[in-house]
């Protein structure tokens, strides 16, 4: 009976081990999936994510359900992260940032204006990586898969830090860096195909890509306006114009209405400029003494910013008037500090104003009627408190459209251009049909219309 009981208890044993190891196994496996579920790595990163109803946390956009499909060149960090002092991590580390960890600081001040190839690469890179985006935009890996090939090169930041000659050298590294991105698109077979007619290149600043914007003539430019490029160059018709970036903060939970605002009229900064600017000039002799208006000099230097900020909150309306360029970063400024913009500059190009109507939230002045004395006066002081406050309650729900930020969200700045971008992809379609057109029957040629070498770059002319 012993020898039975010994026997029975032995044979149990082995199954109770494989039930208590199987067991195990479940609870283990299942804390597995709750804890990747729970998104433990996010607590890790620097920035905190946000749900943004597109790609979040560890998943990547899908291209079939994008607005806008990117293929973006691999180039080398030179052209873009390593003008901040990034270096790739490691040997072999590869041309990008992981985005999921963090990003890359920008510089601030007047740099961060013209920032804008650094937030659109951003949102790209989290497309592919799976940080979180709306995903309007996403990148893909094969350009014969691709609406548009993206030019990942901050232009406008090698331009800040890099356009003064530094001996014994005879030229810029910026104009170094322009030279060199010339070749790496003359050998490549996206570039061939099309001629660059369906590349976007960023050029923010007035001065950005300076030599060799009239090379990139068949592409579709993002900038701030066209003061400085012929029309042959950059138009409406192809380029898309993006706002600046603002340097004062937004004006969150502002209550400040027309009562509150003491100012009626305000600017500060440059007041003696060139070319269209001089209009600045003569409307200070005109307002710099009348009641309730403050006009004068001011910059970013020292607490300039902080000056800027405490003006347009305490102000109803802001003068935004034409400078060296048509544009300043002050139009920006008063829509985020929710002061309606008074436009004087006749050759600017509003950024969206296919989908926004500035009429809404700003006043816009012909330079001509400005300069007319008692005509600005009177026509800011003949706009009634109920019209002033439906222009601020606009600018309240008009203002995500201008602001740049990482990760990006819906409707902001950074998606918005490449709704804009997208719109374009029609017009960019037709043109490379068109040019296509004969092409299988022009055997005696090797496409002649299309760069074979750097020195078609340098000699073509549009």
């Amino acid at each position: 009976m012993a020898a039975s009981s010994s026997s029975s208890s032995s044979c149990r044993s082995p199954l109770v081990w494989l039930f208590a190891l199987a067991a195990a196994l479940f609870f283990f496996s299942w804390y597995l999936l709750l804890d990747s579920a729970a998104g433990p790595a996010a607590a890790r990163r620097p920035n905190q994510w946000l749900r943004l109803g597109g790609a979040g946390p560890g998943r990547k956009c899908d291209p079939a359900e994008a607005l806008l499909r990117v293929f973006m060149y691999d180039l080398p960090p030179e052209f873009h992260f390593g003008l901040l002092d990034w270096k790739p991590p490691g040997f072999g580390g590869g041309v990008w940032p992981d985005v999921r960890d963090g990003v890359p600081e920008y510089p601030g001040g007047l740099n961060l204006q013209h920032s804008i190839e650094y937030w659109l690469t951003l949102d790209l890179l989290a497309s592919e990586q799976g940080a979180p985006t709306p995903c309007a935009a996403v990148r893909v890996r094969r350009a014969a898969d691709a609406d548009v090939v993206f030019v990942p090169f901050f232009a406008s930041l090698s331009f800040n830090r890099h356009s003064r000659v530094v001996p014994p050298a005879r030229d810029s590294e910026d104009r170094a860096l322009q030279r060199r991105l010339l070749e790496f698109l003359a050998a490549r077979p996206e570039w061939r195909r099309t001629g660059g007619r369906d590349h976007v290149v960023l050029a923010h600043h007035p001065n950005g890509m300076l030599d060799a914007r009239y090379r990139f003539w068949p592409c579709v430019f993002v900038l701030c306006d066209f003061g400085r490029y012929p029309p042959s160059v950059a138009n409406l018709d192809k380029d898309v114009i993006a706002p600046y970036r603002h340097l004062v903060a937004n004006f969150a939970n502002d209550t400040a209405g027309y009562d509150d605002r003491p100012t009626l009229l305000y600017f500060q900064g440059a007041i003696y400029r060139k070319d269209g600017g001089s209009i600045r000039q003569e409307l200070y002799y005109l307002l710099k003494d009348e009641k309730d208006v403050h006009f004068s000099f001011g910059s970013v230097a020292g607490n300039g910013i902080e000056q800027s900020t405490h003006g347009m909150r305490s102000s109803k309306f802001c003068l935004n008037i034409a400078g060296d360029t048509p544009s300043s970063n002050r139009l920006f400024d008063s829509i985020v500090s929710h002061c309606v913009p008074v436009i004087i500059s006749d050759e600017i190009e509003l950024p969206f104003e296919d989908v926004l109507d500035y009429s809404k939230f700003s006043v816009i002045v012909r330079g001509a009627d400005a300069v007319k004395k008692g005509f600005l006066m009177s026509l800011i002081t003949g706009i009634s408190q109920e019209e002033w406050a439906h222009m601020w309650n606009k600018l309240k729900e008009v203002e995500k459209h201008f602001v740049y930020q990482y990760p990006s969200q819906t409707d902001d700045a950074v998606q918005m251009i490449w709704k804009a971008i997208a719109r374009k992809v029609p017009s960019i379609r037709l043109k490379i049909n068109r040019l296509q057109r004969f092409s299988r029957f022009d055997t005696n040629r090797t496409d002649e219309t299309l760069p074979q070498s750097s020195s078609w770059l340098q000699n073509q002319a549009p």
